[in-house]
């Protein structure tokens, strides 16, 4: 076999895929070509020659099968203070930023956010700056999501902004470079490629760490991509570098991916299988935001409950997992390790004036342990997140979400016994397949037995790779689809109404995260764009500990631990406020007091 052809198979075999491996041998096949017609101008004949054995040379000097097969080995934990060999392709200067600037935008859910600072921290390091403006960004990263058709549709016509802004480039600035990161690119791959000429590289969730590879091959003009699936990768040695300088909260991922593979969902398919990081790990990242400042944690994974650390061989025994009473799984019952119950302690133990939430979670791991541990914590927030998907039985089944409509509420009622209190959240699916309007009217009464106090309700959009995909029949009409989501959004608001009453009078703990917005609209109705675009000078918001948001306005108030203190809240405050109104979505009062979170207890 040709030497070039045997590389090319070895770099496919293990993800690089073709468009990497011809990038960096055009590169050293172009830049061997220019340092030999500089230095001594010979004849073609002999140029061809030289070249020929300056692209041996390195070839000879290049990555081996053994190279790939160490580096695939490797154990994935390293010391934050190592640093990492450039491929052996590649130059060390090759991989810096040069301080090209990097504009980030993104889309979709919690994970993505968390996801952009990871990326965002492996692009510093490697001597990036960050800008907030699109004009002078050298380089534009898109963080993707593939949930819903309408989410893919909104890149597309992103790119179609961005081709306009790439093409005006001036030739005395170097070239735009385009990339997109995350799900979409994991899901559609050189479907992206060959439909946008203009996109530079593509970086599947679990590809982050090759950004300076994938930005370097990009400079010769080639496009790059790695979208390889991991089996251990959580990105436990990266530091996330928070976007705002001034957050109150932040994202801690625990684990990426998902095991359920419930049949509509694309996340196992872009995302890949469940893999938890190290508690250590996690509990150094919360001590470090804990001395930032910052007053609210959110622990995020695709099934966070499920988490699992396997990295201390001592529980690794075979110790049952508990689930939820009357729910089952997809896959073979795992065994051993520390688990979520376990990982949450821990995390509450760091800073007691730390809030600790998490999200998302499947209802079939909520063993008594976790609602316990909530129960008694009092910087665990009481509110659970309890995707329920839909009302009907035989819907849920077609769904493979491992319960029926029975045990999910029986788990409700579970909840609420074991957390006097508690706030729920829920998302549902409209229009499902194969769903008939009897099922329709089965969702619309869980909503109203329930009583949530937040929702995230949309309508079914099929997704290729899914079990649904492969084996049901998207049958509902569009039009019917979307009727049912309205019905399915009035009845939530109407019911989130009644719940959210229930705190009129209460005296209810806020984190202060900023200045209020000033709703435009009726205040009983979601808020759009326009709507939310004028901030209020003289209201502040927060959210209590439901994860509501609580407006109030800005007024002097009293310091309990500094008494004859009047004093005017910050972001990062914690503040006592009655509550004097509610809708589906805030809720309203005046502040009495700033505090402190062990403290409120006496006054909540």
């Amino acid at each position: 076999m040709h030497p070039l052809q045997c590389v090319l198979q070895v770099q496919r075999s293990l993800g690089w895929g073709p468009l990497a491996s011809v990038s960096w041998l055009s590169l050293r096949m172009c830049r061997a070509h220019s340092s030999l017609s500089s230095t001594m101008c010979p004849s073609p004949e002999r140029q061809e020659d030289g070249a020929r054995k300056d692209f041996s040379s390195r070839l000879a000097a290049g990555p081996t099968f053994q190279h790939f097969l160490k580096s695939a080995s490797a154990p994935q934990e390293k010391l934050s203070s190592e640093v990492e060999d450039p491929p052996p392709y590649l130059m060390m200067d090759e991989l810096l930023g040069r301080q090209r600037k990097v504009y980030l935008e993104t889309y979709g859910c919690q994970m993505n956010v968390n996801d952009t600072e990871i990326a965002w921290s492996i692009l510093q390091k490697s001597g990036y700056l960050r800008t907030s403006n699109l004009q002078e960004a050298d380089v534009i990263l898109l963080v993707t999501c593939s949930i819903r058709e309408k989410a893919e549709q909104t890149i597309w016509n992103r790119l179609h902004q961005l081709k306009a802004l790439k093409t005006r480039r001036p030739r005395s600035r170097v070239p735009l470079r385009i990339g997109i990161l995350g799900c979409m690119a994991e899901r559609l791959k050189e479907e992206i490629l060959n439909r946008e000429k203009m996109v530079d590289i593509l970086a599947g969730p679990d590809a982050y760490r090759d950004l300076p590879r994938l930005l370097a091959v990009a400079e010769s003009g080639q496009q790059a991509a790695n979208v390889l699936l991991s089996l251990d990768e959580t990105y436990a040695d990266v530091m996330p570098v928070q976007t705002s300088a001034s957050a109150t909260s932040a994202f801690v991922s625990i684990m990426r991916g998902c095991d359920n593979m419930c049949s509509y969902c694309i996340v196992p398919f872009t995302r890949g299988r469940e893999r938890s990081r190290p508690i250590a790990s996690i509990l150094e990242e919360v001590k470090k935001l804990s001395e930032q400042g910052l007053k609210e944690v959110t622990l995020l994974g695709q099934n966070v409950n499920s988490f699992r650390d396997n990295s201390e061989v001592q529980f690794n025994s075979a110790v049952p997992t508990n689930l939820s009473r009357g729910f089952t799984t997809n896959y073979k019952t795992k065994q051993g390790g520390l688990r979520f119950a376990h990982l949450l302690d821990q995390v509450s133990r760091v800073d007691p004036e730390m809030r600790i939430r998490f999200t998302s979670p499947h209802p079939k791991d909520f063993p008594d342990e976790v609602l316990q541990l909530i129960h008694e914590r009092d910087n665990i927030c009481k509110q659970i997140h309890l995707p329920a998907q839909s009302g009907s039985s035989r819907v849920l089944e077609a769904m493979r979400r491992g319960y029926s409509r029975e045990a999910y509420v029986e788990l409700v009622h579970h909840i609420r016994e074991s957390i006097p209190g508690v706030s729920l959240s829920s998302d549902f699916i409209a229009g499902f397949c194969g769903e008939t309007e009897e099922d329709h009217v089965q969702t619309v009464s869980l909503l109203r037995e329930v009583q949530y106090n937040m929702g995230f309700l949309f309508a079914y959009s099929m997704r290729q790779k899914t079990r649904a995909y492969h084996r049901l029949k998207d049958d509902v009409p569009e039009e019917v689809k979307l009727r049912r989501l309205e019905e399915l959004i009035t009845i939530f608001r109407e019911e989130a109404t009644k719940a959210n009453q229930t705190s009129v009078g209460c005296t209810q703990l806020v984190l202060v995260e900023g200045a209020g917005l000033k709703l435009l609209g009726s205040s009983d109705s979601p808020a759009s764009a326009s709507q939310l675009s004028k901030r209020s000078a003289t209201d502040l918001c927060g959210r209590n500990d439901g994860n509501l948001k609580v407006i109030f306005p800005d007024a002097e108030m009293e310091d309990v631990n500094n008494p004859g203190l009047r004093v005017r809240a910050q972001p990062g405050d914690y503040v006592l406020v009655k509550i004097t109104s509610a809708s589906s979505q805030t809720l309203r009062g005046h502040v009495l007091c700033r505090t402190t979170l062990r403290d409120s207890s006496a006054y909540c």
